[in-house]
């Protein structure tokens, strides 16, 4: 289970990195990609940070959270008090917080959590880690 973790968090970091280098280098990439490839990576690493904590589960499990951990932060970003708002305005609140509700970030959380999401079933029809039994369940 160790194993499997930590397999979950190296492809979190290289997400994050990913993520960093899009919002980085926006003006290199084409306008589709600058625009939404930042939000879908942030829900990609969300369910592989999920998957880490929660390694074992079922693949649908981990994705419905994930997808409602999104959600509702997104949804947060309706909400401005003082209290919040200065959180959002360090780098790492703003990261994780975002400052503003877009219905497109919806859209790009479900993509990225489906990205993960199947890929990860995909490498388990192609003989992959089964992590259910890894665990037990």
């Amino acid at each position: 289970m160790i194993r499997i973790r930590f397999l979950y968090s190296i492809a979190a970091t290289l997400v994050v990195i990913a993520g960093l280098a899009s919002r980085r280098y926006r003006g290199q990439l084409p306008a589709f990609l600058a625009e939404y490839a930042g939000d879908t990576l942030w829900a990609l690493m969300l369910f592989l940070l999920i998957s880490a904590i929660l390694a074992g589960r079922p693949i649908l499990t981990r994705a419905a959270i994930s997808l409602a951990l999104a959600f509702l932060v997104e949804v947060s970003q309706l909400y401005h008090a003082p209290w919040i708002d200065s959180i959002r305005q360090t780098t790492l609140g703003g990261l994780v917080l975002g400052f503003g509700f877009l219905w497109t970030d919806l859209v790009c959380y479900s993509v990225g959590i489906a990205t993960g999401s199947l890929t990860e079933w995909g490498i388990r029809l192609l003989g992959g880690p089964k992590l259910e039994k890894v665990s037990g369940r």
